[in-house]
């Protein structure tokens, strides 16, 4: 996993990792509420062998010492130790009860015995752990190892630390569980968040356009609540931020002209409903107010949309004029006021890619070259038909509509594949449906309703 793909999971799933976290910090709190409070005291007790006098002696008895601490550490969890302790403090329980809250361990190479009482009462975990070890003392000088010859036991057991009071409960850790539970929610939440990323292919935004596709963003139009009943935004509300949107498209555009020969470019997308038709008719006015002789073509002989958007008559157009039953002074329709003129599609053919790729369609884009600053073609999707491909490369590049968090990644990488493999350059995309956020003044107070 490259830093890219980490910067897009924390940028995708940073509510998904947030609320993980935050899960993970009130379950932690739930255990710390709920949990019994448990106290833990412990004893530490030395074993020797008495009557050692010289070094020899001291050696023999330590090692012996030794031997025994394992023994004698196993015999302290069992009944005929902890039962005098019951008996003592008169506890109610069984010494198999008892047992369960015992815990003994000795160090390597030690003679120590540490002898730990778990209980919900602090003071009885130290009565407890403390009467055990004077038990064992007994069990062991008394019975379990035979007396010397003055009656007395070699093995002697001294305590060495007494059990206190403990002043705070061993369990539940409030920190270290708080601890734990925000890194285990942080972990879930990452797990989740780069389990949605890599399930989600849709792209997002600007830097998924441009990772996946390799082409520059040029624009980034949010979609208003009316933009399906009302898609001629510059016209309709030229004041509007989704107008402005398509001006600051118009504004990249020019960098793109300089250089290029071909005056004409097409607008398409990967699939149908992305937008392609009414960034087409927008960019077309926001060209033509700004002073800029505009043709805007329907090059879309399937599905053609451009009459419609525009309010114009569509039964004659681009078709007729291919096949010689009218001449292009005659299909073109002058729109508002401005230096906008309208080609529409016609009638639908039933041969759309041969009539696109015909001789006449590139003397036509030629003929409207020649005639007019900016050629805009409105093209079909690329993937479901291969008539924008055939445009792209008569018209010298296309611009590909993306539609926000519809459009897959791997759509998007094969549309700009088709268009490459058809000898086109695409020349930048548009993000079309922009989801609205808070951080872009110009996609404040709108969402988006996607075009037809």
């Amino acid at each position: 996993m490259d830093l890219r793909t980490v910067l897009r999971t924390l940028r995708k799933g940073w509510l998904l990792i947030l609320s993980g976290a935050l899960l993970g910090l009130l379950g932690a709190s739930a255990v710390n509420l709920t949990a019994v409070p448990e106290y833990k005291a412990t004893t530490s007790l030395y074993v020797s062998v008495a009557g050692s006098t010289n070094t020899s002696e001291l050696a023999q008895g330590g090692t012996a010492a030794e031997q025994k601490v394992q023994s004698f550490a196993a015999v302290a969890t069992g009944a005929r130790v902890l039962q005098p302790v019951i008996d003592e403090l008169g506890l109610r329980m069984t010494s198999n009860e008892l047992a369960k809250k015992v815990a003994t361990q000795t160090p390597i190479d030690s003679v120590i015995i540490d002898i730990t009482v778990t209980d919900g009462s602090p003071t009885a975990a130290s009565q407890i752990a403390n009467a055990i070890g004077a038990s064992l003392a007994d069990v062991v000088a008394g019975t379990l190892e035979k007396p010397a010859a003055d009656g007395t036991s070699p093995f002697r057991i001294e305590t060495v630390q007494p059990a206190l009071v403990p002043e705070a409960p061993a369990s539940p850790r409030v920190v270290s569980n708080l601890v734990g539970g925000l890194a285990l929610g942080l972990l879930a939440g990452l797990a989740g968040a780069g389990l949605r990323v890599a399930l989600d292919t849709r792209l997002e935004g600007r830097a998924d356009i441009e990772e996946t596709g390799g082409i520059p963003v040029l624009g980034e139009v949010p979609f208003h609540r009316d933009f399906r009943d009302r898609p001629l935004a510059v016209h309709n509300d030229p004041l509007a931020p989704r107008s402005e949107a398509f001006r600051r498209l118009r504004t990249n555009l020019r960098f793109l002209e300089l250089g290029r020969e071909s005056k004409s470019f097409v607008v398409t997308s990967s699939l149908p409903a992305e937008g392609k038709s009414t960034v087409a008719v927008n960019m077309a006015l926001a060209l033509a107010e700004d002073d800029q002789r505009v043709v805007l073509v329907d090059g879309d002989l399937r599905r053609p949309r451009v009459a419609d958007l525009m309010g114009v008559e569509g039964a004659v157009g681009l078709t007729d004029v291919l096949i010689g039953r009218a001449e292009l002074p005659d299909a073109l329709q002058p729109w508002g006021r401005s230096g906008l003129v309208v080609l529409p599609s016609g009638q639908v053919p039933p041969n759309p890619a041969e009539m696109l790729s015909s001789v006449g369609m590139t003397a036509l884009l030629a003929d409207l070259e020649a005639q007019f600053d900016v050629v805009i073609v409105d093209a079909p999707p690329l993937l479901p038909v291969a008539d924008a491909a055939i445009l792209g490369r008569l018209a010298g590049g296309a611009l590909l509509a993306a539609a926000s968090r519809r459009t897959s990644r791997k759509h998007f990488a094969q549309a700009v594949a088709a268009l490459r493999d058809a000898g086109s350059e695409p020349l930048g995309a548009v993000v079309t449906m922009l989801r609205s956020s808070s951080r872009d003044p110009y996609a404040l107070n709108y969402s988006y309703r996607g075009p037809r």
